[in-house]
This record gives structure tokens, sequence and C-alpha cells, in this order.
């Protein structure tokens, strides 16, 4: 009877243990909510924004130079209706591209090619993966049912200052980690991803210059690090939130030539 006492004390200390951690973990988000703007963040619907990607060679320094630099640049305008829609037009050069997901559906649109296509279950699977890796995602509570929520302690940032770590684990074994600086920023949100060739990549976004909006504070500059080397930027030039989104825009074009309209907002 003894084995068997002390089983159930370690289990429930266990519990009792785990639930601190829950706990500390829904502390480190209340915070961040209530910095990022309260129930006006929690509020919003839909986000249109644009800006400028940057993808980022190899070696690449001065990436901000789009002519003779080490980075290549692109227009966009991205169109997010919570938790799972999400349209990116892309522009370069004359050349548009636009990619468009509603839940489980997509597709594809490639002005070089002329060609609509429907995404493939691989590039859908792809969005789903990284619609969980992020702060609205989190913050939104979207991953409730489908993941568990811990606190992993503190981690070194910068300047000397240690940052709030909390982590979700999927039932398919995906986790993901997020970091927040003592005021409750976001600060980074890390996973691996299994690239094309099978690879095991660590992928992990950090975010930067937060700009208020209407009492809601988002980041303008958003650097994604692949396996520890700087690979891309979006740096946005302006944020909206709660705009009225046709549902039109997410529906596949019939033609390339309807693909070519300019998205009207």
């Amino acid at each position: 009877m003894a084995f068997y006492t002390g089983l159930l004390v370690l289990l429930f200390a266990f519990c009792v243990n785990a639930q601190k951690t829950d706990e500390k973990a829904q502390a480190v988000l209340a915070k961040a909510i209530q910095n990022l703007g309260g129930d006006r963040y929690l509020q919003i619907k839909s986000q249109v924004g644009r800006g400028t990607f940057y993808l980022i060679h190899e070696g690449g320094v001065v990436f901000l130079k789009q002519i003779g630099g080490e980075a290549s640049s692109q227009k966009f305008v991205d169109v997010l209706v919570f938790p799972d829609k999400e349209r990116t037009d892309f522009k370069s050069a004359g050349t548009r591209t636009i990619q468009a997901n509603s839940g489980d559906t997509g597709w594809i649109y490639d002005s070089d090619l002329e060609v609509v296509k429907v995404q493939t279950p691989v590039q859908i699977a792809n969005f789903r993966e990284s619609i969980r890796t992020t702060i609205d995602y989190l913050l939104r509570g979207s991953w409730k049912g489908d993941a568990d929520l811990t606190y992993a302690g503190r981690r070194p940032g910068t300047l000397g200052k240690r940052n709030d770590v909390v982590r979700l684990t999927f039932k398919d074994g995906f986790t993901v980690e997020f970091e927040f600086a003592d005021d409750g920023l976001p600060q980074k949100a890390i996973h691996k991803h299994l690239n094309a060739a099978g690879e095991e990549l660590k992928e992990e976004d950090r975010y930067a210059q937060f700009i208020d909006i209407d009492g809601i504070k988002t980041p303008f500059v958003v650097d994604r690090f692949t396996n520890g080397s700087h690979a891309s930027r979006i740096n946005y030039e302006s944020v909206e939130f709660n705009k009225t989104i046709p549902e039109s825009i997410f529906a596949k074009p019939a033609t390339p030539k309807d693909a070519k309209k300019d998205l009207k907002l």
C-alpha cells in the first residue's frame, strides 16, 4: 500500500505542477493581449497589410538595397480574415503572383505562366502549419482543443534581458515556442519544418517595430531566420483592421484573365 500511496502523491504533485505551469503560460498570454490592445486586439476580425517582402540571399548584409544589393524584393498586399483565410498578392517588375487560402482549400496564380492552379495537398498543409505558428493564432486561442499550452521557462533575449517562453504542443506532435519580453510584447515564434527534400529546418520569426494603430500594437517588421541565417523580411508600410472583406477574393478565378484584375477592398 505504501507504494501506491507514494505513487498517488507523485501523480498529485505532477498534476499540481502541470496546472501551475499552464496558469503561468496563461498569465504570459494575458499580459501580451493587454499590451497589444486588450479587447480591441481580440475584436479584430480582419487585417489588411501592405508593404515589401525582402528575400535575403546567403551572405547578404545590406539587404534593403534592391538594385545591385544582396536581396530581391516584392510589393505585397496581404489580406487576413481570422482564423484561417488569407490572400497575398505579390508584384515585382511586372510579375504578379497570388496565393489564396480558405480553410482546407487554396489556389495560386502565376502571371509568368498565365495559369491559375489549385494548391497541392502539401501546399495546403504548409499553409495550415504556418497559421499555427502565428502570434494571432496563439493569443486568440484558436489552438484550444487541438493543442496543449505550457510554460517553458525563461530564455536569454537581447541586451541582457530574458524572455518568457510558452509552448504549444499539438495532437499530431507539432510544437511551436513563443517568446515574450517582460513588457508582454511578442519577440519570437520558433518551430521546426521539413522542406521538400525532407530536411528538418529550424524556422524563427522575430518581431520588431511595434506601431500603435487605433489602440492596437502590431509589428511592422517580421524577420525570418532559417537554421540561424537571415532568410527574409516582411516590412509593412500600412496595416488596417476590421475592413469588410468580400468572400469572393478567396474564390478561385475561373480564368487567368479574371485573376489579373486588381484587388479592390
